[in-house]
Formats: C-alpha cells, sequence, structure tokens
C-alpha cells in the first residue's frame, strides 16, 4: 500500500468564517471479541501520542480542499493510527484553543468502527498507538472536548439492559397470574365448598 506523505497539505487548509481553522478526528473503536455483545461495556478505543510529547490523543488533522469531511477523517485516522474502517456519523462540533498558536480551532469528531489494523501505518515513526478500555481513554486524553466526543460515542451505543432479551408474553402472563392466583384461588375454592354445603343442607 503506498501512504500519503502526512503533513504536506498545509496550503490546502480549511478555514471558516471567524478564521478558526476546521479540524475533523475520529474515535477509532472496537468491541473485546468477535462473541461479544455490541454493547458500551463491551468497546475498546485507539488512542495515539502527540508527536512532540507522550500526550495521548484521538486520531485528528486539518479538513483540507477537495476531500469531504469523512474522507478526511478516515485519512487523518489512516496516517496517524494506521487503522482502516467505517466513518459513522458526526459525533458533533467543538471550538477550541490552539496549544501552540493564538487561533481556534473548529472540531469535528466521528466513530469509526475499525475493521483492518496496518503494521507499518505513514507515522509509525512518530507516534505510538495503543487500545484502551473506555475508563482508561477517558483518564488519559487531556483534551476536554475529546472527552466529551468519547462520551457521546459511548451514549450513543446500546447498553447490556438495553439488549438484555424480553421475557415472552406468555411467561410475563404466568408470573404476573401467580402470586394472584395464589392469593385468591383457595378463598374461591372455599366459597364453593360452603355454597355446596348450604345447598345440601336445605335438600335434607
Amino acid at each position: 500500500m503506498v501512504f500519503p506523505i502526512p503533513g504536506k497539505g498545509r496550503h490546502l487548509q480549511r478555514y471558516n468564517d471567524q478564521g478558526c481553522r476546521l479540524v475533523v478526528g475520529c474515535i477509532p473503536y472496537r468491541f473485546k471479541s468477535e462473541g461479544s455483545e455490541r454493547t458500551n461495556n463491551e468497546v475498546e478505543v485507539l488512542v495515539v501520542s502527540s508527536p512532540k510529547s507522550q500526550e495521548v490523543m484521538f486520531p485528528k488533522g486539518g479538513w483540507e480542499f477537495g476531500e469531504s469531511i469523512k474522507e478526511a477523517a478516515r485519512r487523518e485516522t489512516l496516517e496517524e493510527a494506521g487503522v482502516l474502517g467505517n466513518v459513522e456519523d458526526e459525533l458533533g462540533i467543538w471550538r477550541f484553543k490552539s496549544k501552540s498558536q493564538e487561533i481556534y480551532h473548529e472540531g469535528y469528531m466521528f466513530p469509526l468502527l475499525v475493521t483492518e489494523e496496518l503494521d507499518p501505518w505513514p507515522e509509525k515513526n512518530v507516534r505510538k498507538r495503543a487500545w484502551m478500555t473506555v475508563v482508561e481513554a477517558r483518564d488519559a486524553c487531556k483534551q476536554w472536548w475529546m472527552k466529551e466526543a468519547l462520551d457521546r460515542l459511548i451514549n450513543r451505543l446500546p447498553s447490556p439492559h438495553e439488549l438484555s432479551p424480553a421475557r415472552p408474553a406468555d411467561e410475563q402472563e404466568i408470573a404476573l397470574a401467580t402470586p394472584v392466583e395464589q392469593r385468591f384461588v383457595p378463598a374461591i375454592q372455599a366459597n364453593i365448598e360452603e355454597e355446596q354445603d348450604v345447598l345440601l343442607s336445605s335438600l335434607s
């Protein structure tokens, strides 16, 4: 596979009307095993390190002219994290201040369900990558807007409770009826026996 050369598209960067650089990123995620339920407690997410420090984050970068926003998200994730997958619906838009410059960025984040993990990848020599649980990633990532994006992804996925199988209607009816029967059937039987005794007495 021929990889694009990272960092060569600065002159193609998009900005909004307020002068904010448009940044696009992904939260690459997978489920812990093939047989695991596709619920939010079975999710692992992929984080990468900054090339200038050991700071942990999700892959992101500038949205360039000539590509759609999802194409930009897919490209940045391939370059920085070395994974391919399905880019899903947008998680949100955030405005945050650049750490290296006195400008604001407008960030768009997407989930990416990973289908393939590559080795090598374009930025392998300058970044490390690691799969983490949601709790680990939330603690390791220091960028507030990425934490919010992660929370939105997890809230979007079904919880184990939501996927638990519903009891069949006939079982629910039996379960509801049983306490009532236990309470009232003996009384009904007693009334019937009493009426039978009265009837027999009147005939004798």
